[in-house]
């Protein structure tokens, strides 16, 4: 039998399942950008690297605003997440070359939000493939790089912004 080792994922399998602060709301506050995984600040929102990606490069546009739906959004913070999110797809073309992308939100936890009280858009690379038996089947996503490493790249490229 062959095992899978992915010590990332126990905080979030033995962690609390409430929150009692918004993790959105208590990283942007944050002064650590590389610990929480805050690859660029920009006015009204910024992207995070997802602690637990469906992919490497799984960003998250997350407005600073602490609103639940697009529609409680400013102005200002959706035309800046939808222009970031442009940008998240040029980062992600030159540091991984995916074949496709999923952008979208989950708006509501019965739409599968994870963090459904605040606002965020997932940008997520995609390749022929990547949902094969170990995902489907076996539940288990497979990386081909640590957190860290992506960490270093996206923000490395996102600095020349």
């Amino acid at each position: 039998m062959d095992y899978l080792w992915s010590p990332w994922r126990y905080q979030y399998i033995a962690g609390p399942k409430t929150e009692r602060e918004c993790v959105f709301c208590v990283i942007a506050a944050a002064s650590d950008d590389e610990g929480n995984l805050i690859v660029h600040r920009a006015k009204f929102n910024f992207l995070v690297l997802n602690r637990y990606p469906y992919s490497t490069g799984h960003f998250m546009i997350v407005p600073y605003q602490h609103v639940a739906a697009l529609a409680e959004s400013t102005d200002e913070s959706a035309f800046e997440m939808m222009s970031l999110m442009r940008r998240a797809e040029n980062v992600l073309g030159k540091v991984y070359h995916p074949e496709g992308l999923n952008m979208g939100m989950n708006l509501g936890a019965s739409a599968g939000a994870g963090v459904a009280g605040h606002l965020h858009m997932h940008v997520v690379p995609r390749w022929s493939g990547d949902a094969n038996f170990m995902t489907t089947v076996g539940e288990t996503r497979v990386l081909p790089e640590d957190l860290h490493t992506s960490y270093q790249k996206l923000r490395t490229e996102c600095a020349h912004w």
